[in-house]
């Protein structure tokens, strides 16, 4: 059995998977956080009888539970002080949380490979998010000129998204947008073309009635490609590509970023 914790047990995907890792034959949820239900039982937490373990107010009570695995579903502003512990005590981690910067990257990927333990980091766990990227960095190869739009809720504080940050990496990867006009050329108010992230113009949107959208949009000469991932409502189309990263991590050493290094 793979002991798991599960960092933001109450959350909005964190609730749907805890539910599913107690369903899997061969994983055991040793440990779950949330500041909110701290010391009341998962199962009241969730209004689910027959979760019977104490959730912990925070990830280093839950790492005495000795967790081989670590899932983080916080938020912008814990993630990395959560991923950090997990690793200094010798754990795997998966990342569902977004708000994690380049440095940020680079420090937990070099902290992981001192420790010898794996980091799957995905801005979204979703199939069709992945194939989002996948596609759009097919499409790289062949269209110069690229942005990104970046659509979430109101409520969300970091920006831009995980998802975004994860496909301008990628993007990255493939070669710089060539724009026929650089930005600096740009006349009038320059903060108007977005935010330059490893040389894609990314433009973040935070309205209602959204829960996250990401689209890519390429151009040629005369003519135009759109590649769009929307979330919907629920949590349901992150917690199987979640899983996989679970089962996965402990085979890694170092940062993988995006569900689809592991998914082949």
């Amino acid at each position: 059995m793979l002991k798991i914790a599960v960092a933001g047990a109450t959350g909005w995907v964190g609730r749907a998977l805890c539910l599913a890792i107690a369903d899997a034959d061969e994983l055991e949820l040793v440990a779950a956080t949330s500041r909110s239900q701290a010391g009341k039982s998962l199962g009241e937490a969730l209004d689910w009888p027959g979760l019977d373990l104490i959730v912990t107010g925070n990830v280093r009570e839950a790492l005495a539970a000795q967790p081989e695995v670590l899932v983080d579903y916080t938020s912008a502003v814990a993630v990395k002080d959560n991923v950090l512990a997990a690793i200094n005590a010798g754990v795997h981690v998966v990342v569902g949380s977004s708000g994690l910067s380049e440095a940020d990257f680079a420090e937990i990927d070099a902290l992981a490979r001192a420790k010898d333990v794996g980091v799957i980091a995905a801005g979204n766990f979703a199939v069709t998010a992945v194939l989002l990227q996948r596609f759009a960095v097919m499409a790289a190869r062949y269209l110069s000129q690229w942005e990104i739009i970046d659509f979430a809720s109101d409520s969300k504080i970091d920006a831009p998204s995980g998802t975004t940050r994860e496909l301008a990496h990628r993007l990255a990867q493939v070669r710089p947008p060539a724009p026929t006009l650089a930005i600096s050329e740009t006349v009038g108010e320059i903060d108007s073309r977005g935010t330059d992230l490893e040389g894609t113009q990314i433009h973040s949107i935070r309205v209602p009635g959204y829960t996250l959208s990401a689209e890519v949009i390429f151009g040629a000469p005369d003519e135009r490609l759109t590649i769009r991932h929307d979330a919907g409502s629920g949590p349901e189309p992150y917690i199987g590509g979640t899983l996989l990263a679970i089962r996965r991590v402990t085979e890694l050493v170092g940062l993988i970023r995006g569900l689809d290094q592991v998914m082949d």
